[in-house]
């Protein structure tokens, strides 16, 4: 299991905590738990199709959770699936949800903390730090028997102000720039079949060039909890103080390892976010396949 902190009440917590943490701290009036989970849908043609996991929420959540959509209300509609909205758009929706400037936020999802990831890398971008992931997400508290709860519930809009760091996501140009930069390491972070192009799912196969891969699947353990930060340590390579920048298919997995890579003490983290989605649909994009 991950290396997780108890801590007493206080306006700071470590950005992973565990199950017992959060039971502890449920009543804490300053903090807003939310549920991210977004599932996929293979229908009959093949195709997969992500869809909000608000359902599930509602047939039974952590008690006292909110539901985060990055389906509808934490993504730009007039981009590519997942497009980032501005500061302001993102940071009012969480405001609805209740997070304020003095705010704790600690996230989770049903599928191995992916999708919590993303919306923890946004309120970074956004300029937010009080935010924590729940290590082993909603199947470590239902495997350990904790309440669940199917009201939703009635939290007070909060204002939560904008302090962007653009430097965190990261666009095309960035990343054309970054190929030919060797100051710059990009990640890949999917399965290691799609990174050499045996399994495309992005409309051409292969990685963009000079990336390396580290699966983000490859950070947890088995039982769905991120690894000691030793094990990450083998897992994450590169100079802290070097500018990285992860990206998978839609930038969900690639926000897992910017979390973890932070943990680490990585300075330097970018999420593109667009990510293979956006690259592998424009041919003029480079792409490569690995020989076997």
């Amino acid at each position: 299991m991950a290396q997780t902190e108890t801590q007493t009440p206080t306006d700071t917590m470590d950005s992973l905590v565990s199950t017992e943490w959060l039971s502890q701290h449920l009543d804490d009036p300053d903090l807003v738990v939310l549920d991210c989970s977004v599932f996929q849908e293979d229908p009959e043609d093949g195709d997969f199709h992500n869809v909000s996991g608000r359902a599930n929420y509602e047939t039974g959540h952590i008690p006292g959770a909110g539901f985060a959509d990055l389906t509808t209300d934490l993504t730009d509609p007039e981009g590519v699936e997942f497009a980032v909205p501005t500061p302001e758009k993102f940071c009012a929706a969480m405001g609805a949800l209740g997070v304020g400037d003095k705010s704790r936020v600690v996230l989770y999802d049903e599928n191995m903390s992916f999708w919590a990831a993303r919306v923890w890398w946004m309120l970074r971008w956004a300029g937010f730090d009080r935010a924590a992931l729940l290590d082993g997400g909603l199947g470590a508290w239902k495997a350990e028997g904790r309440p669940l709860s199917t009201e939703e519930p009635t939290r007070s809009a909060n204002t939560l102000t904008p302090a962007p760091r653009p430097e965190m996501i990261a666009d095309r140009d960035d990343v054309l720039a970054a190929i030919d930069d060797p100051d710059t390491l990009i990640i890949d972070t999917l399965p290691e079949a799609m990174y050499q192009g045996q399994m495309p799912m992005y409309g051409r196969p292969g990685h963009i060039p000079t990336a390396i891969n580290t699966c983000a699947m490859d950070l947890e353990d088995e039982t769905g909890h991120f690894r000691p930060l030793d094990e990450l340590a083998e897992i994450c390579v590169g100079e802290r103080d070097a500018r990285a920048i992860t990206y998978c298919g839609g930038g969900i997995m690639a926000s897992a390892n910017a979390f973890a890579m932070t943990r680490l003490g990585f300075t330097d983290v970018a999420v593109y976010t667009a990510s293979l989605q956006e690259w592998a649909a424009e041919p003029s994009n480079p792409m490569v396949v690995e020989e076997n």
